[in-house]
């Protein structure tokens, strides 16, 4: 006895069939730097089903990649699309801090900053937080600033950390306001002359 199949099902099983399985392309590194920045990195990942999981770990591993090694390093210690582990994901950030991706910079000063994922260390964190702000990053020069502001640090640090701060350009009135509080109270720590200079035209 024949069974005929209706129509419909017989030609969408057919163009399924015939539909290429695509492979995912592998992020460019200023695509991925773009995503990290963002903080969008770890959710591509998952958008892409988890298919680059072996090729970015070799990018990390193997070829020493700092923004591949900061985007393994957060699967890690998220458990996106790998097992957990957070102190393989930790030394992986800071591989790519050393190789000074300012992203991994901030994060791990961060990090130090509020204690996640590592003891809490404010001299750590200023440590990580003074590399990425020489590199222009806001989020850590605004929470340098404020740990200034909080007593930490070395005071010889305020007319730089002042200056680059001062420097940035900010389009969002919100934070553009907290700048302005951050430096009027890390002025009052600082001679006028200093204050001044910081000012100049870099």
């Amino acid at each position: 006895m024949r069974v005929l199949l209706p129509l419909t099902l017989l030609f969408s099983s057919l163009s399924m069939a015939e539909e290429p399985i695509t492979a995912v392309p592998l992020y460019t590194e200023s695509e991925l730097i773009g995503l990290i920045n963002k903080n969008a990195h770890l959710a591509r990942v998952k958008a892409d089903d988890c298919q680059l999981v072996q090729d970015i770990e070799a990018r990390a591993n193997k070829m020493a990649l700092p923004s591949y090694q900061f985007l393994y390093g957060d699967m890690l210690a998220y458990a996106v699309c790998v097992d957990r582990n957070v102190e393989l994901g930790v030394y992986y950030m800071r591989q790519a801090a050393q190789q000074g991706l300012g992203a991994a910079l901030e994060q791990l000063g961060r990090y130090y900053d509020v204690g996640q994922l590592v003891q809490q260390d404010k001299a750590m964190a200023v440590t990580y937080l003074r590399e990425a702000s020489a590199q222009g990053n806001l989020k850590a020069q605004m929470r340098l600033v404020n740990l200034f502001n909080q007593g930490y640090g070395s005071p010889r640090d305020y007319e730089d950390a002042y200056r680059w701060l001062f420097h940035s350009m900010v389009a969002d009135k919100a934070t553009h306001k907290k700048i302005e509080h951050l430096l009027a109270k890390l002025a009052e720590k600082m001679p006028d002359s200093v204050v001044a200079r910081a000012r100049l035209p870099m």
